[in-house]
């Protein structure tokens, strides 16, 4: 497959849909569903979740050009602001000619908490549970025998002691347990479950919590990119200007919380539609990456970007990335099924590692805009289509509006209304 497909842009919704299924020989029926032609049934989606009255849409588009460790992905991503798939194809298309993303991840490891409470000598429960460790992992494995045959389960117990908190001292077991494909929930929350009682009969304590954690330290997942300054000239500015304020933008970043908070939102504006579109869990991810921007004590940038010795400029992105191919949404909802045969992706360690390159992609975008013109003139001139749209347009009139509003710098919803009654 070549992500790379030309004049994406200008075709209409149903020439692009035929280009990628071309470009990633689909079916017919894929072609169908990406079309988003009422795919889900309803009966289906009164499966998924409760009280169902109907359906909610979002559009779905494909970022095109990406590379991630020499193999092209075309990515699925379900959103609704203007400029993210845009940004993103285009800093993929700056990235390939330097060879593309690399990206690398830790074994998929999930962690759930077992919390004991009415202990009056945590640590010396601490080293009792220590010592029955092989013991617990053995029963933990015995609740998922299907997941230890894939080459997964549980692999190590690690114990907290909190001699203070609001209701008096407490150990924390984890179980880190290997959940291959899987986003991993349920697999480790029955684990914990099954644990219970056990770690009651060896601490002498009493088991409250037993619950996954969203913050996945033990499953990151990391992409970098290398570009020349030369693929960042633009008309008004030179690649090495370009660099430099990339380079200086996210230092911001690194230092302030209140720069890194937006920072990060623009990098989860990439990561979050390729999540949704497969079906996983959004919120996870969410969670786990703000989490893990904070787990040294300071809330910070989840990308560095820097400038090598030849002055090429150099990225890197690294989060926990708790993302799944079986289970959940990712085997009942067909748009999902679809996106992952899209991406072609073998394991959710793969998808992870484009789903990093996206975000690293979409940060790259967002910080070049702000080194160069701003941020809003290119967010307003792909906004203007909502605008023009909002006060009337259809057919050829959005674009025509569009056009001149963004030509205008002048991206209101009264304009648009004068330039239709014009």
């Amino acid at each position: 497959m070549n992500s790379t497909i030309k004049n994406m842009r200008n075709l209409e919704p149903s020439e692009r849909l035929q280009a990628v299924v071309n470009a990633a020989g689909l079916s017919t029926e894929d072609a169908q569903i990406l079309a988003g032609a009422d795919m889900l049934p309803l009966s289906v989606a009164n499966g998924m979740i409760e009280n169902v009255v109907g359906k909610f849409e979002l559009p779905m588009g494909i970022a095109t050009n990406f590379q991630v460790n020499g193999k092209d992905y075309l990515v699925p991503m379900a959103v609704e602001e203007p400029s993210v798939i845009a940004a993103a194809s285009y800093m993929a298309k700056l990235a390939r000619a330097g060879g593309g993303f690399k990206a690398s991840a830790t074994d998929p490891v999930m962690r759930a908490q077992i919390q004991v409470l009415g202990i009056d000598d945590p640590h010396a429960a601490k080293h009792r549970l220590l010592l029955h460790r092989d013991e617990l992992i053995d029963k933990a494995n015995s609740r998922d025998k299907v997941l230890v045959a894939l080459g997964g389960g549980c692999r190590d117990i690690e114990v907290h002691v909190f001699e203070d908190s609001p209701v008096g001292p407490m150990i924390v077991a984890h179980i880190l347990v290997d959940v291959r494909d899987a986003m991993g929930a349920n697999a480790v929350n029955s684990m914990a479950e099954m644990l219970a009682r056990p770690i009651e009969t060896i601490t002498g304590g009493r088991v409250r919590l037993r619950i996954l954690s969203n913050l996945a330290d033990q499953r990151l997942v990391r992409a970098s990119v290398q570009l020349s300054a030369a693929a960042l000239d633009t008309k008004d500015y030179s690649g090495s200007e370009v660099a430099t304020g990339i380079v200086e933008a996210c230092a911001l970043a690194i230092i302030d919380p209140y720069r890194a908070t937006t920072h990060n939102k623009g990098i989860m504006n990439g990561i979050d539609p390729v999540v949704l579109a497969t079906g996983n869990d959004w919120r996870a991810i969410e969670a786990g990456a703000h989490a893990f921007a904070a787990h040294k004590g300071q809330y910070t940038s989840l990308t560095r970007w820097e400038l090598n010795a030849a002055g090429d400029l150099c990225g890197s992105i690294e989060l926990p990335m708790a993302l799944g191919l079986v289970g959940g949404a990712t085997k009942t909802h067909p748009a999902a099924q679809a996106a992952l045969r899209l991406l072609n992706v073998e394991t959710a360690t793969e998808l992870a590692q484009v789903v990093a390159a996206v975000g690293l992609a979409q940060n790259l975008g967002a910080l070049r805009a702000l080194a160069t013109e701003g941020i809003q003139r290119g967010h307003m001139a792909l906004h203007a289509r909502n605008i023009a749209i909002t006060a009337g347009a259809t057919g050829n009139d959005i674009d025509r509006i569009a056009a001149q509003l963004a030509e205008e710098g002048e991206v209101s919803v009264d304009r648009a209304k004068q330039l239709l009654g014009a």
